[in-house]
């Protein structure tokens, strides 16, 4: 047990290494947390798959993945900066104040309204939890920055993570960190949404948009 303890540190070191820095799915993480708790918390499951999945592909293939994915890089990163400003463009434009009742009511099966801007005249029921896992999925898919931050860290880690035990314990460490780091999220959003007045809300939601539309035309260049 002691010899797969440290591939599953190292693991659990990857997880943190690549879910903690605050891009833009973080800030669309917690803004769906504020929304609703459900939603958010099957929309981290679904960012945490990715980085399992990523890093298992890696750990199989890592130099196959880096050598492949490295040539389009930069049309991957317009195609992923063009989603992200799409959705921050609806965000913004969706932006606006919410009555108090649908603030105090957004986690009440209940209520008639989600919470927030982006939520406005939708109602809660219809928020889908595996339609939002499914988002996030796809979302955190389109990124080549998770695909190749694995790809090295398998590649330069090959001989520790050789045998089959010590892979898996990886893997399980890159999944629970992950997971772990984004339910976090999840309950920090939560637990600012119940706390802050409608206006506050409004403008926080507005201010993760444009960081969302930052962080697409920072990914965006340089041009290929």
């Amino acid at each position: 047990m002691s010899e797969l303890m440290t591939p599953a540190l190292a693991g659990a070191a990857a997880g943190l290494g690549v879910a903690m820095p605050m891009g833009a799915m973080s800030v669309l993480l917690l803004q769906e947390a504020m929304r609703h708790r459900r939603t958010a918390m099957a929309a981290a499951i679904g960012i945490a798959v990715v980085d399992l999945g990523y890093a298992a592909l890696a750990t199989a293939v890592g130099p196959w993945v880096a050598s492949h994915v490295s040539p389009v890089e930069a049309w991957v990163r317009l195609a992923s900066a063009a989603i992200l400003l799409a959705i921050a463009a609806h965000g913004l434009a969706g932006a606006r104040e919410t009555p108090p009742d649908a603030v105090t009511g957004a986690d009440d099966p209940a209520a008639p309204a989600a919470a927030g801007p982006a939520g406005a005249g939708r109602t809660v029921t219809g928020l889908r939890p595996a339609r939002t896992f499914a988002r996030y999925v796809a979302l955190t898919a389109i990124n080549p920055t998770t695909a190749l931050y694995f790809a090295a860290l398998t590649t330069a880690q090959g001989a520790t993570l050789g045998s089959g035990p010590a892979g898996a314990a990886f893997l399980v460490g890159v999944g629970v960190a992950s997971l772990l780091w984004q339910q976090s999220l999840v309950a920090l959003g939560s637990l600012a949404g119940a706390r802050i007045s409608a206006t506050a809300r409004v403008w926080t939601f507005r201010l993760g948009h444009g960081l969302v539309a930052a962080y697409a035309l920072k990914i965006a260049f340089p041009l290929p």
